[in-house]
């Protein structure tokens, strides 16, 4: 109590400006990176010209577990997205951005961690750098989301969204936010996400990487495989996004209007065909552009394998905008007293600790859960 009454006395003579800047000092720390201007605006690079052309692919994926080796089912995908991508290029207006789906190359696998492993992709990669090739002759961005593996993660399964930019190489790669939760009364899903390993992914990339945004000469961008997460896209409009690339399967035609509408940006979504024969079969396909305002530029109702297209004026988008004017203040008590169910960083545990599946997921996210 002496102590801290010495303390006191001692600032109490300091000058306003001194505790001021002590405070904004304070604060600075805790935040060292910028990650939203106060005054609305974002940051950007010129645009190269004034309207661009966005291709959405869908198409039915084959599973690699369901080939005779994994090398083969990737040249089989591979090949597929080569077709498609070569058709995008062809017919129609020239694309500046193709968007493929949630796994094109990979499809979906299930069965235990070490086995599921075996189907996923390194990005970048052998496959990468031969959609790289593509992308440079078509002078085109190509889109897709992967199963995924990385060193720097041994034992972990990512979810990755990759973008190859017009020079052949990957301009970046965007990790899953987060994983939906209460997904199936048995199971969760056991991939590895920012939000299950936030504070080592921090320490590794930093926090523009937790939102990040890629600045390119046709439109400031990102990619995510989230869906019915309005703060995760909240977020990414506060980081100045302007074309919001979306690869989720199952997705919801409102969830894409009301996101674009509600966060003023271009929206598209790329989904999977199921088979014919498949209880998912109403749910393939239907793959979307929206506007600003959520209204549908291009579509295709089908679960059939297509290509849609739309061209959108994003220098008109860019004119005088801002980011969207959020009620944060209002909000702020709420929010602050809001605990989320699960904690952070659930999934960063000792390599023989990850859950080997989807069942033993659900029993770490019920051991973990904070509402009981």
């Amino acid at each position: 109590m002496a102590l801290r009454n010495m303390q006191l006395n001692f600032l109490a003579p300091a000058p306003l400006k001194i505790l001021t800047v002590a405070l904004l000092l304070t604060t600075a720390c805790a935040h060292s990176t910028t990650l939203v201007e106060k005054d609305g605006s974002y940051a950007t690079v010129p645009l190269e010209k004034d309207k661009v052309v966005i291709k959405v692919v869908q198409n039915l994926t084959r599973n690699l577990q369901d080939f005779p080796t994994v090398s083969e089912g990737l040249a089989h995908n591979l090949e597929q997205m080569t077709t498609l991508t070569k058709q995008a290029c062809s017919a129609g207006k020239k694309p500046d951005f193709i968007l493929f789906n949630e796994f094109p190359l990979t499809g979906y696998s299930d069965g235990k961690r070490e086995e599921k492993l075996k189907f996923t992709i390194e990005i970048p990669g052998a496959e990468t750098d031969a959609l790289g090739k593509l992308a440079k002759e078509c002078d085109t961005y190509i889109i897709f989301g992967s199963y995924a593996r990385d060193d720097a993660w041994p034992g972990h399964i990512l979810s990755l969204n990759a973008v190859i930019g017009r020079d052949g190489k990957v301009a970046e790669k965007f990790w899953k936010t987060r994983n939906v939760k209460n997904y199936q009364p048995d199971m969760e899903i056991p991939t590895t996400t920012i939000e299950n390993v936030y504070d080592r992914y921090v320490a590794m990339y930093g926090e523009e990487a937790l939102f990040p945004v890629l600045r390119t000469e046709y439109g400031n961008i990102a990619v995510s495989t989230v869906q019915r997460d309005t703060m995760v896209f909240n977020a990414f409009a506060m980081r100045g996004v302007e074309i919001m690339f979306r690869t989720s399967t199952l997705f919801s035609k409102l969830d894409v209007m009301a996101t674009a509408s509600f966060n003023n940006f271009y929206s598209a979504m790329s989904n999977i065909n199921f088979p014919a024969d498949s209880e998912w079969a109403h749910m393939g396909g239907q793959s979307l552009i929206v506007n600003p305002q959520g209204q549908v530029l291009a579509e295709d109702p089908s679960n059939n394998e297509g290509i849609i297209e739309a061209e959108i004026d994003i220098a008109a988008l860019r004119k005088g905008r801002k980011i969207p004017d959020y009620p944060m203040d209002v909000t702020r008590p709420v929010f602050s007293q809001y605990v989320p169910a699960f904690p952070l960083n659930h999934l960063d545990v000792p390599v023989e600790e990850l859950p080997d599946n989807g069942a033993e997921m659900k029993v770490l996210m019920d051991k973990v859960s904070r509402w009981k």
